[in-house]
């Protein structure tokens, strides 16, 4: 079942400009799938869906199969089209994004594979990260910072 609802989510995606989780799971209810936002969360993250930015300036999930270096060249242009500010709280490192793009920074801060951070979490606009150490967090905010800054 999850296959067949991975399949259907790039379809969707494909066909449709799909801005939010809510949207993505309006369609695959429409194609017969019982989701959660839980579930379509878990589906985004499973398969590295992106947001990119159409030409009008909206934002909509991809899925791409690119080479990791094309790859890091997304997550970055996914970061600086949602960020905002970022501050550090000892091991917290806190950033702000532009309203409804949190997940998507999420995501791409965790492809990014930074081995300092434990994790994160994303609401809105919103992103706390989990990491090892206050050095490290220090450390990985000013490598984003620097990333944003190419």
């Amino acid at each position: 079942m999850k296959n067949k609802r991975h399949d259907k989510i790039i379809e969707i995606i494909a066909s449709h400009v799909v801005e939010t989780q809510d949207q993505l799971a309006m369609y695959l209810r429409q194609a017969g799938f019982d989701v959660t936002q839980a579930t379509i969360s878990r589906d985004i993250r499973k398969m590295k869906l992106t947001k990119q930015v159409t030409e009008d300036g909206r934002q909509k999930y991809v899925y791409t199969t690119a080479d990791s270096s094309a790859m890091q060249e997304k997550y970055v242009s996914v970061l600086k089209a949602g960020f905002v500010s970022m501050d550090v709280a000892q091991n917290i490192l806190v950033i702000k994004t532009v309203s409804g793009m949190a997940m998507a920074l999420a995501t791409a801060i965790d492809a990014l594979k930074f081995k300092e951070i434990v994790g994160c979490i994303a609401g809105d606009d919103t992103i706390m990260i989990a990491i090892k150490t206050n050095e490290d967090a220090q450390k990985v905010m000013d490598t984003l910072h620097d990333m944003m800054q190419e």
